[in-house]
């Protein structure tokens, strides 16, 4: 039985965002996400990349380890993609292809491997396709449609 697809893939900037008392309505706009997401856990998908970046960067704001890992179990109820040797010559591709840098190739190759409709990330340029993959920039005014 196939599972459920999932319907988007969040970057590392969406994750510190809705946790981030310093970032306004950023912070409004990524928590609105995060909780959705949170309720329908089967349709949103993240990296195991995406959690180490949380995990350093909030952790380096200030945040305990201890609150950085309850969040990250929280996440956890996410699909996760595994950092594998396939995964990474498949951003190796991507970035060749589309002149990424490694790590947003990394973020693109994996919302492709789980075929995420929507890539939710301020990195990229909103409304770009990498295949399959569309970049939603959630922060820009007006807010993006899907």
């Amino acid at each position: 039985m196939r599972s459920m697809p999932v319907e988007r893939f969040f970057d590392t900037n969406i994750l510190l965002y809705a946790y981030d008392s310093d970032a306004g309505e950023k912070r409004a706009v990524a928590s609105r996400l995060v909780a959705s997401a949170l309720r329908e856990p089967t349709r949103t998908a993240i990296s195991v990349q995406v959690l180490q970046e949380f995990f350093v960067n909030f952790t380096r704001s200030g945040q305990s380890d201890a609150i950085a890992a309850t969040l990250i179990d929280d996440f956890s109820a996410w699909k996760i993609v595994a950092n594998t040797h396939e995964l990474f010559l498949e951003g190796l591709q991507a970035k060749a292809r589309w002149q990424l840098s490694l790590w947003d190739a990394m973020i693109v190759a994996a919302a492709a491997q789980v075929d995420a409709p929507v890539l939710y990330t301020e990195d990229l340029n909103h409304g770009q396709h990498y295949g399959p993959v569309r970049v939603i920039n959630p922060f820009l005014d007006p807010p993006p449609t899907e």
